[in-house]
């Protein structure tokens, strides 16, 4: 029998930055495993939810303020808000996020009147679903709201910009018509950014699909450097501060 989330209740909490909580020891992430981040700040209510998104093969974050949210929430794939935060209405804070990024934002309120979710989709809340909930019909909306604000892109065989030209079957890079020795993950990584020029794809993303579960700022930071000096003449690879990655055409 599905099981409900408590109704959450106010409680005022010191701000305080997003704090880990890994999935336990040995557990398999399944595919469609995603990086969420609970904001939250009431103690108990979100334990209860991150044990059960972890038992799901989740890695979670928490965050117990609006602003410890507003620090965190681009190191995850979909953001879960509370819209009764101790510091800042739940509102703006996912007015801030969504001003900056794409990132998907479900909100989870006891705000239940039509006209509360109405501001909170205007708000730019992907999905809304109101306290007490099953948590089978969460999974559910994470699932779908996944599946519709990041499809699976259709495949390229070949990308080419101005004089650069990249083969995803044969894996060979080219400038003006000169190849350019890469290696596995520095393609993997140009391709990627390659493949939807103009749009800045950010650090935990290219992570992901990338390098997979390996985060490390230093490994991404290296890979660029290496691919900046190998394609020569011409800003390729622009950094975004904060956010992630841009590939800008010629």
């Amino acid at each position: 029998m599905d099981h409900h989330i408590p109704s959450l209740r106010f409680a005022g909490a010191v701000p305080s930055r997003p704090h880990r909580v890994a999935a336990p020891p040995g557990l398999h992430r399944p595919p469609a495993a995603w990086r969420l981040l609970v904001v939250e700040n009431d103690a108990h209510d979100a334990e209860s939810l991150i044990r059960g998104l972890t038992r799901h093969g989740h890695s979670v974050e928490r965050a117990e303020t609006g602003r410890a949210a507003l620090a965190g929430y681009q190191r995850a794939d979909l953001v879960l808000l509370d819209l009764e935060l101790p510091d800042l209405d739940g509102l703006e804070v996912c007015r801030e996020v969504r001003s900056t990024c794409d990132i998907p934002v479900i909100a989870v309120t006891a705000r239940a009147t039509e006209l509360d979710r109405v501001l909170g989709l205007q708000a730019g809340a992907d999905d809304y679903l109101v306290k007490p909930y099953g948590f089978r019909e969460l999974m559910a909306r994470i699932d779908a709201v996944m599946r519709r604000i990041r499809p699976q892109p259709v495949a390229t065989p070949v990308v080419a910009h101005g004089p650069l030209r990249i083969d995803s079957i044969a894996r060979e890079v080219s400038v003006h018509g000169r190849r350019v020795e890469v290696t596995r993950k520095e393609f993997d990584l140009l391709y990627l950014l390659a493949s939807q020029p103009g749009t800045v794809v950010p650090r935990h993303r290219i992570m992901r699909q990338v390098w997979g579960d390996s985060w490390s700022r230093r490994t991404l930071d290296t890979h660029v450097s290496s691919l900046r000096k190998k394609l020569g003449a011409g800003d390729w690879i622009t950094t975004v501060r904060g956010v992630g990655l841009q590939f800008v055409r010629p």
